[in-house]
């Protein structure tokens, strides 16, 4: 079993200005081009068609499957306790497989992504009659008020061209002092490549963490797959919060 690593204050690093500017060159910018309709219906195409077909295959060839595994086993985002989670943009069902592993048995599952197509995948693949399927945009999210105590949401904010609207929808659907389980692309080198493959934008963590407090979630601690994706911060920003 992993050791767990202590939460920390990440080191501020900035790359230089070739750096910057061959991440730009890199990433996908349909985001910013088109209105959010049209960028939706684009993702849509994406994720419906061989990508989505292939996002599992992908998720465990990148190792992000096996190395998720690890966080929810290790118990470093515990998800014994919660009693109704949310798994946001739920894709190929990578994350809800380890929700079903892990949680409480008593524990209702919601899944959740805007591609109808990946939510059937999710459920052949998953093979378990436990979650609940729902086809909704996270920026209106069909729940109501305080309806879940744990939501996870790997690698989907990055599908909003504003973030505010994703954060301000799972913070109104999350109990006062329920966690967050958040995961989505950085803005460095290997997130400009992500963002070019699966037409997504990418985050600042400084900024991402300093809108989620102003909508009253806390990030308690970052978390990493490995030592190494900490210090050479590859993986993406993972975050466990809670809201305040």
């Amino acid at each position: 079993m992993p050791l767990t690593l202590k939460p920390h204050k990440p080191r501020t690093r900035r790359p230089g200005r070739q750096g910057k500017v061959l991440q730009r060159l890199i990433e996908n910018d349909l985001i910013r081009k088109v209105s959010y309709d049209e960028y939706r219906d684009k993702v849509q195409q994406v994720y419906g068609g061989p990508k989505g077909a292939m996002l599992s295959v992908c998720s465990l060839m990148s190792l992000h499957i096996p190395l998720g595994e690890r966080i929810f086993r290790a118990r470093r985002f515990d998800l014994r306790g919660a009693k109704s989670i949310l798994d946001v943009g739920s894709g190929a069902g990578q994350i809800a497989a380890h929700l079903l592993k892990y949680a409480d048995a008593d524990a209702s599952i919601t899944l959740s992504d805007l591609s109808r197509q990946m939510l059937r995948r999710a459920r052949n693949r998953l093979k378990s009659p436990r979650p609940r399927f729902v086809a909704c945009d996270l920026s209106s999210l069909p729940f109501e008020d305080g309806s879940f105590d744990c939501i996870t949401c790997g690698y989907v904010l990055e599908h909003l061209p504003n973030p505010e609207p994703g954060l301000a929808e799972m913070s109104r659907v999350l109990q006062r002092g329920g966690r967050m389980f958040l995961l989505t692309t950085e803005d460095n080198f290997s997130g400009a490549w992500t963002s070019r493959l699966w037409y997504c934008r990418t985050y600042n963590r400084g900024e991402l963490k300093r809108l989620c407090e102003q909508l009253g979630l806390h990030w308690k601690q970052e978390l990493w797959f490995t030592r190494m994706h900490r210090a050479l911060h590859a993986g993406g920003i993972c975050v466990e919060i809670e809201k305040r």
